[in-house]
């Protein structure tokens, strides 16, 4: 797959990009390297190949799940500005 300029300036005006005509041939050399790269990866046989999360076989030291701090929730709620029914109330800003 290949971009042109036409697909470029679709793709800027999609993201909101304001590109100017060397900036945008520029775009689109390095795009079409992206989706080039791309097409060399998917071309190789990956067949009997299980996918993996990691490129090395590593495993997640853990802690204990243990209680290590104390229910502060009074305190924070006594100093916030306005507290209803355990919940903190804010300023509307949608209408």
């Amino acid at each position: 797959m290949s971009l042109n300029q036409e697909e470029v300036a679709r793709i800027a005006r999609l993201a909101r990009i304001e590109l100017s005509p060397t900036e945008s041939l520029s775009t689109e050399t390095q795009l079409n390297g992206i989706l080039g790269f791309i097409e060399s990866l998917q071309a190789v046989d990956t067949t009997g190949i299980e996918p993996m999360s990691h490129a090395v076989d590593v495993v997640q030291r853990l802690r204990p799940d243990v209680v290590s701090e104390t229910d502060r929730r009074a305190d924070f709620q006594a100093v916030a500005p306005d507290v209803e029914n355990g919940l903190y109330l804010v300023p509307k800003v949608i209408e």
